[in-house]
Protein backbone atom coordinates (compact mmCIF):
# COMPACT_ATOMS: atom_id res chain seq x y z
CA UNK A 1 0.00 0.00 0.00
CA UNK A 2 1.15 3.64 -0.25
CA UNK A 3 1.98 6.01 1.28
CA UNK A 4 -1.17 8.29 -0.37
CA UNK A 5 -3.47 5.71 -0.06
CA UNK A 6 -2.41 5.69 3.91
CA UNK A 7 -3.40 9.66 3.29
CA UNK A 8 -6.97 8.54 2.05
CA UNK A 9 -7.58 6.77 5.17
CA UNK A 10 -5.90 9.08 7.32
CA UNK A 11 -8.01 12.02 6.03
CA UNK A 12 -11.04 10.28 6.16
CA UNK A 13 -10.58 9.64 9.88
CA UNK A 14 -8.75 13.51 10.61
CA UNK A 15 -11.84 14.56 9.04
CA UNK A 16 -14.48 12.56 10.94
CA UNK A 17 -12.46 13.65 13.63
CA UNK A 18 -12.67 17.27 13.15
CA UNK A 19 -16.51 17.31 12.77
CA UNK A 20 -16.82 15.05 15.99
CA UNK A 21 -14.98 17.60 18.04
CA UNK A 22 -16.42 20.33 16.36
CA UNK A 23 -19.77 19.13 16.89
CA UNK A 24 -18.60 19.10 20.83
CA UNK A 25 -16.75 22.54 20.90
CA UNK A 26 -19.42 24.38 18.88
CA UNK A 27 -21.88 22.98 21.64
CA UNK A 28 -19.42 23.69 24.65
CA UNK A 29 -19.08 27.11 23.02
CA UNK A 30 -22.93 28.40 22.56
CA UNK A 31 -24.28 26.31 25.34
CA UNK A 32 -21.54 26.25 27.75
CA UNK A 33 -22.54 22.90 28.78
CA UNK A 34 -20.89 19.59 27.21
CA UNK A 35 -22.39 16.86 24.95
CA UNK A 36 -23.73 13.69 25.74
CA UNK A 37 -23.56 14.13 29.59
CA UNK A 38 -20.53 14.15 30.32
CA UNK A 39 -17.95 16.82 32.22
CA UNK A 40 -15.77 18.64 30.35
CA UNK A 41 -12.04 18.28 31.01
CA UNK A 42 -10.04 21.64 30.77
CA UNK A 43 -6.56 22.19 29.67
CA UNK A 44 -4.83 25.34 30.09
CA UNK A 45 -8.37 27.05 30.75
CA UNK A 46 -9.92 26.08 27.40
CA UNK A 47 -12.04 22.50 26.87
CA UNK A 48 -10.11 19.77 25.83
CA UNK A 49 -12.47 18.94 23.17
CA UNK A 50 -11.10 22.43 20.97
CA UNK A 51 -7.46 21.12 21.07
CA UNK A 52 -8.83 17.75 19.66
CA UNK A 53 -10.73 19.80 17.37
CA UNK A 54 -7.79 22.18 16.55
CA UNK A 55 -5.15 18.56 15.94
CA UNK A 56 -7.98 16.86 14.29
CA UNK A 57 -8.50 20.07 11.76
CA UNK A 58 -4.42 19.73 11.06
CA UNK A 59 -4.23 16.40 10.08
CA UNK A 60 -7.10 16.62 7.97
CA UNK A 61 -5.37 19.82 6.34
CA UNK A 62 -2.05 17.82 5.97
CA UNK A 63 -3.43 14.74 4.69
CA UNK A 64 -5.27 17.05 2.07
CA UNK A 65 -2.10 19.07 0.88
CA UNK A 66 -0.59 15.27 0.68
CA UNK A 67 -2.81 13.83 -1.66
CA UNK A 68 -3.22 16.92 -3.50
CA UNK A 69 0.27 16.94 -4.28
CA UNK A 70 1.38 20.35 -2.39
CA UNK A 71 3.32 18.38 0.01
CA UNK A 72 5.16 14.83 -0.43
CA UNK A 73 2.99 12.35 0.66
CA UNK A 74 5.94 11.20 3.20
CA UNK A 75 6.41 14.48 4.64
CA UNK A 76 2.91 14.45 4.78
CA UNK A 77 2.65 11.37 6.66
CA UNK A 78 5.25 11.96 8.96
CA UNK A 79 3.22 15.51 10.10
CA UNK A 80 0.36 13.67 10.57
CA UNK A 81 2.32 11.07 12.75
CA UNK A 82 3.72 13.62 14.89
CA UNK A 83 0.42 15.57 15.65
CA UNK A 84 -1.40 12.23 15.85
CA UNK A 85 1.41 11.70 18.49
CA UNK A 86 0.66 14.48 20.32
CA UNK A 87 -2.92 13.71 20.37
CA UNK A 88 -2.58 10.30 21.42
CA UNK A 89 -0.51 11.57 24.39
CA UNK A 90 -2.90 14.59 25.13
CA UNK A 91 -6.47 12.41 24.80
CA UNK A 92 -4.76 9.35 26.46
CA UNK A 93 -3.94 11.65 29.83
CA UNK A 94 -7.92 12.63 29.61
CA UNK A 95 -9.22 9.31 28.96
CA UNK A 96 -7.32 7.78 32.19
CA UNK A 97 -8.54 10.51 34.48
CA UNK A 98 -12.39 10.45 32.93
CA UNK A 99 -12.53 6.70 33.09
CA UNK A 100 -11.74 6.49 36.57
CA UNK A 101 -14.28 9.46 37.11
CA UNK A 102 -16.63 6.81 34.52
CA UNK A 103 -16.22 4.06 37.12
CA UNK A 104 -17.77 5.89 39.98
CA UNK A 105 -20.75 6.95 38.31
CA UNK A 106 -23.65 5.65 39.09
CA UNK A 107 -25.74 4.16 35.94
CA UNK A 108 -28.23 6.63 35.66
CA UNK A 109 -25.34 9.32 35.41
CA UNK A 110 -23.20 7.15 32.66
CA UNK A 111 -22.04 9.39 29.85
CA UNK A 112 -24.94 9.51 26.49
CA UNK A 113 -21.75 7.59 24.35
CA UNK A 114 -21.03 4.71 26.69
CA UNK A 115 -18.04 6.15 27.00
CA UNK A 116 -16.50 9.70 27.67
CA UNK A 117 -15.73 11.10 24.41
CA UNK A 118 -12.15 11.69 24.62
CA UNK A 119 -11.91 7.66 24.49
CA UNK A 120 -13.24 8.17 20.71
CA UNK A 121 -10.48 10.65 20.21
CA UNK A 122 -8.06 8.26 21.35
CA UNK A 123 -9.42 5.65 19.36
CA UNK A 124 -8.85 7.74 16.25
CA UNK A 125 -5.72 9.20 17.38
CA UNK A 126 -3.71 5.98 17.54
CA UNK A 127 -5.24 4.54 14.11
CA UNK A 128 -4.32 8.16 12.44
CA UNK A 129 -0.80 7.35 14.18
CA UNK A 130 -0.43 3.65 13.06
CA UNK A 131 -1.50 4.81 9.75
CA UNK A 132 0.99 7.76 9.08
CA UNK A 133 4.15 6.03 10.75
CA UNK A 134 3.36 3.30 7.89
CA UNK A 135 2.65 5.63 5.36
CA UNK A 136 5.59 7.56 6.76
CA UNK A 137 7.84 4.06 5.92
CA UNK A 138 5.97 3.21 2.49
CA UNK A 139 6.93 4.27 -0.93
CA UNK A 140 5.26 7.18 -2.25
Amino acid sequence: MTAKNHLKTAFVLALGGTLFAGYLSAIKLFTGTCAFNETCPYFLGYPSCWYGFGMFLSMAVVSAAGLLGKLPAAKAARANAWIALAGTLFAGYFVSTEVAAWLGRPAASRYGLVLPTCVYGLVFYVIILALSVRAARAKA
